[in-house]
């Protein structure tokens, strides 16, 4: 197989060959066919997580074909294609896992952070966080979904019902959102990083009613507002910018300091949230709207070499949407 891999942080990956890996109890190895190259990751490579499993082989957005089980596992799903999200393992046994609340297991594994992920051509994934697709699904628009797609809608369901919701950072996570409030006649009010007319347009074109700069103000009251950009000086814009009782969703897994601001800002029973990784449920529930939403992913494809390109590319603001690594 090849990989992409991260030897030390901060250092640009290096492309590797190693034998093809075999399946431990309870594994499946999977033939990937594309991996969203996630912000995440660049926060894993930039050192904004702390200790990754070194060397790593990143991504967490995975879309592939089952090759081959380990001992535990159905041989029926091998020729499945199937997603691989960021949780990649829980212990089952935590007060969190046993409460239904996976995604705050005391002791769980992530792809592409502690587990090796989709930067190559083949990963090894617990089967039982590996779940079936769709046959007719194209795996470089399906691949967003995996995170950008699943965070944004546990993030949504945490904003709730309310009319008008505010998205700031209108990236891969709020340009399949913006798609799912218009399924759930919800307003988008999109919000971009100062002077970056293309993002503006670029959300319009998705249906917002309303997209302008991040030191804005929306022309109505939100209800709620989702932050996806990992700025921790929008939390007091969106909070100035959500009606009393409103939430302010932070769906990012970093984000940089909040600085200080009037207690004003949070009065009025406002709220802040975070949402942290996912669950499988998440998941089962958004894959079953996806058809009825229509969403339509907008995708860059770069070729599994290219990995670092696609980073910078990303860190720069360069793309719109989301981009993707096809090995």
């Amino acid at each position: 197989m090849r990989a992409m891999v991260l030897e030390r942080v901060g250092v640009p990956l290096r492309l590797m060959e190693t034998p093809d890996p075999c399946p431990s109890a309870g594994q499946a190895v999977i033939a990937v066919e594309a991996c969203r190259v996630c912000r995440t990751d660049l926060h894993v490579f930039d050192g904004d997580l702390p200790n990754p499993k070194l060397p790593l082989v990143l991504g967490h957005e995975i879309v592939g074909r089952v090759v081959a089980v380990g001992p535990g596992v159905s041989k029926n799903l091998e020729g499945w294609r199937v997603g691989v999200p960021w949780l990649g393992h829980t212990c089952g046994c935590c007060s969190f896992c046993l409460s239904g609340t996976e995604n705050l297991c005391d002791a769980p594994g992530f792809t592409g952070y502690t587990l090796d992920g989709g930067f190559a051509t083949h990963v090894v994934a617990d089967a039982n966080y590996a779940f079936t697709l769709p046959e007719g699904l194209d795996p470089v628009a399906t691949a967003p979904l995996l995170c950008a797609g699943l965070i944004g809608w546990r993030s949504l369901k945490m904003a709730g019902q309310g009319k008008a919701i505010g998205l700031y950072g209108f990236g891969a996570a709020a340009h399949i959102l913006a798609q799912v409030c218009q399924w759930r006649k919800q307003e988008v009010y999109a919000f971009v990083r100062p002077g970056d007319e293309a993002g503006r347009r670029f959300a319009l074109e998705l249906g917002a009613s309303w997209a302008g700069f991040s030191d804005e103000m929306p022309p109505v009251q939100l209800d709620a507002a989702i932050i996806f950009a990992p700025v921790g000086e929008l939390v007091p814009k969106a909070l100035a910018a959500v009606r009393k009782g409103g939430t302010v969703v932070c769906g990012g897994i970093h984000m940089s300091d909040i600085p200080a601001m009037p207690y004003r800002l949070l009065w009025g029973e406002r709220r802040i949230v975070s949402v942290a990784n996912l669950t499988r449920d998440d998941a089962r529930e958004f894959f079953g709207l996806m058809g009825q939403a229509s969403i339509r992913t907008v995708t860059t494809s770069y070729p599994l070499e290219r990995a670092n390109d696609a980073l910078a590319d990303l860190r720069a603001g360069r793309i719109n949407g989301a981009a993707v690594l096809v090995p």
